[in-house]
């Protein structure tokens, strides 16, 4: 099989492959901190965390609930969280407690933490980089809640508020730094940057009812239900209090408690189709927040205009919502726009200005984007030459932004010996990445048709298996039942 076809097979099965199911799609780590020993204690930040959990698995999250936890066991957590996160569609993080910036970034604070001075707050603390790297494998969507938006607890420590409520810290600056996410994650505060959370005067804290009474609610798009979240709190609190999210979600709609009653479950849908299933009313809540400039919205609105099986299919409309989107940033507004182009739907064929789209996508590190111009620097495409050297660079940044097709693609090329650089073990590397990133085509491909590598990067990924304790036979790149299984068990299908 030629190099070409190799990975035109794959971007060919990436398009019709079935999704194998993963043992778990959706983790959790709930945290609650009240017993602190050397500021002073919460009050409610155990009842929300337990809370928190209970609603997260009604909802069918896989659970993990930690309370009071020290230092190492903190870390311990997160550590195991990330590797369980690998093999979710979905992973999120819930912490109750004490949080506070310290020199422009955020740290939350374990029980045993015994804070003097800044430095020991950053050494005896986790940062909310911790936290974000937790989660950052997760296959689609992955969501940080911090409802500790503090000030730092070595001011005046515990506090009342101007209306006598009790807030989560104290001193002379209050709040959290603003967070900057990578894309596709989503980083809530209870408060936005310099507010305080209040603790609430009731058995839970005033953000966290508001999540618990809106995440349980089936059918409601992720990005409306913190707009709703912030409404809540503002009118629970008499706008004392303004939750804030930072981040953007990918454009996939997507519903914590799963479809509503009547409505298709989009779980595994194409956006077009997943972003027609939406409800009526929040289709208006969408074009609310797209006048606002919200271009995630835009997004879903012009893959609503773009599924020709919907009465509302108009790409015209959908081009206009692309364009604004794109203008405003947003990297994936910029490729669907770029393939509109390239295509000549809704709008006149225009090859060069498809090509600036892919660019300006690419730019901003967008995967999907820098590996189609791989693709288009391989074979010659949108007036480009045929550069199959420039197009490896290509490849090779996609991988290393973990785009699933990418990644076995790189591994490919490293196996034909294009790639001087690296080797077997290099190539292991990547098809392990691109098996844990949920690519059910490479899945299928090891299982079936392993023989299209060579024998020393089959044994080079047996002993990437056998080092994240996947694999325990033979090193011999004879793939095996054995082999077979911990493939599967590498992509997170269970027994």
């Amino acid at each position: 099989m030629t190099l070409m076809a190799r990975l035109v097979f794959l971007f060919t099965l990436l398009v019709t492959a079935p999704m194998a199911m993963a043992a778990s799609d959706r983790v959790a780590l709930v945290l609650g901190m009240s017993a602190y020993q050397s500021i002073p204690p919460l009050d409610n930040t155990i009842n929300d965390a337990e809370a928190m959990a209970k609603a997260l698995d009604g909802i069918g999250f896989d659970v993990t609930l930690a309370l009071d936890a020290t230092t190492d066991q903190l870390r311990q957590q997160l550590d195991d969280f990330a590797f369980r996160s690998e093999t979710a569609d979905l992973a999120l993080i819930y912490f109750a407690g004490h949080g506070v910036e310290v020199q422009g970034e955020n740290f939350l604070i374990p029980v045993d933490a015994n804070v003097q001075s800044n430095r020991d707050v950053q050494r005896q603390s986790v940062s909310l980089k911790q936290l974000l790297d937790a989660v950052e494998r997760a296959r689609k969507m992955r969501i940080v809640i911090l409802d500790s938006c503090r000030d730092n607890p070595l001011g005046d420590l515990i506090e009342m508020d101007s209306s006598g409520n009790i807030t989560r810290g104290g001193g002379e600056r209050g709040g959290l730094a603003a967070a900057d996410p990578d894309r596709g994650t989503l980083v809530a505060f209870a408060a936005k940057d310099g507010q305080v959370a209040l603790d609430g005067n009731g058995q839970n804290s005033p953000y966290a009812s508001a999540l618990i009474d809106k995440m349980v609610q089936p059918g409601l798009e992720i990005s409306l239900m913190f707009r709703q979240v912030r409404d809540q709190v503002l009118r629970d609190t008499n706008n004392l209090q303004e939750p804030h999210t930072y981040g953007s979600l990918t454009g996939v709609p997507f519903y914590l408690a799963g479809p509503g009653q009547g409505q298709a479950d989009v779980a595994q849908a194409q956006a077009v189709d997943a972003w027609a299933a939406i409800k009526p009313d929040q289709e208006e809540q969408l074009l609310a927040l797209a006048d606002l400039g919200d271009t995630r919205s835009m997004l879903g609105l012009a893959y609503i205009r773009l599924n020709p099986n919907e009465g509302r299919f108009d790409p015209q409309a959908a081009v206009g919502f692309l364009e604004r989107a794109a203008e405003a940033g947003s990297p994936e507004a910029q490729f669907e726009l770029a393939k509109l182009y390239e295509r000549g739907t809704g709008v006149d064929r225009d090859e060069k200005r498809a090509l600036e789209l892919y660019r300006a996508a690419a730019d901003q590190d967008f995967a999907d984007a820098i590996n189609d111009l791989g693709f288009l620097h391989y074979q010659g495409g949108l007036g480009l030459p045929a550069d199959p050297k420039r197009a490896l660079s290509f490849f090779e940044r996609a991988a290393d932004l973990r785009h699933p097709q990418a990644q076995f693609n790189f591994a490919a090329l490293i196996d034909d010996g294009l790639i001087p650089s690296k080797g077997p073990e290099d190539a292991a590397q990547y098809l392990y990445a691109a098996l844990r990133s949920g690519s059910q085509d490479v899945l299928n491909l090891l299982t079936d048709r392993p023989e299209m590598f060579a024998t020393e990067t089959r044994q080079a990924l047996q002993r990437e298996l056998q080092k994240y304790e996947f694999y325990a036979g033979a090193i011999d790149g004879d793939f095996g039942p054995g082999t077979r299984r911990s493939i599967r068990l590498a992509y997170g299908l269970s027994e």
